[in-house]
């Protein structure tokens, strides 16, 4: 009788992805200024990585930098995601506000974090529950606002 192989949520995750970002994270962030990192798959396989520009008040993280970096390089179509931590910090969720643009530029993300259980692949919808979605509240060309009568 063949074994079966067992799948574990850890065999499903971007393994090559998750060693971007470390890298990024081990020879960039450097100094208090660039303290994360972030990589994504672009949809024609290619990795875009970046780190962010930390500042009192309120500088981008990875995951927004690395959205500008993806469109510079023609990479208009993002899979997947993954930030990680300076000095060895492992994989880190993204920020609410980050949940919330990446919802908005790629609504079938998929993002890597981390749980008791170890790495798994979640969609960008399930970080961000009873979203706001941007678009859907958008006027069509032409439309006005209604107006409050009260």
């Amino acid at each position: 009788m063949k074994a079966e192989k067992t799948t574990t949520q850890t065999d499903r995750v971007d393994h090559e992805l998750i060693w971007a970002a470390a890298h990024v994270a081990a020879t960039r962030c450097q100094g208090d200024n660039h303290t994360m990192a972030a990589a994504a798959r672009a949809r024609d396989g290619r990795i875009i990585t970046a780190v962010n520009a930390y500042h009192f008040t309120g500088g981008p993280c990875a995951e927004l930098v690395l959205i500008g970096a993806a469109a510079a390089q023609g990479a208009y179509h993002l899979d997947t995601i993954v930030a990680m931590g300076d000095r060895d910090r492992g994989v880190v969720p993204p920020c609410g506000r980050c949940r919330q643009v990446l919802l908005d530029y790629f609504p079938a993300l998929k993002v890597i974090v981390g749980t008791s259980d170890g790495l798994r692949m979640a969609p960008v919808t399930d970080l961000l529950p009873e979203s706001y979605i941007w678009a859907d509240h958008q006027l069509d060309a032409g439309e006005s606002a209604p107006l409050s009568t009260s």
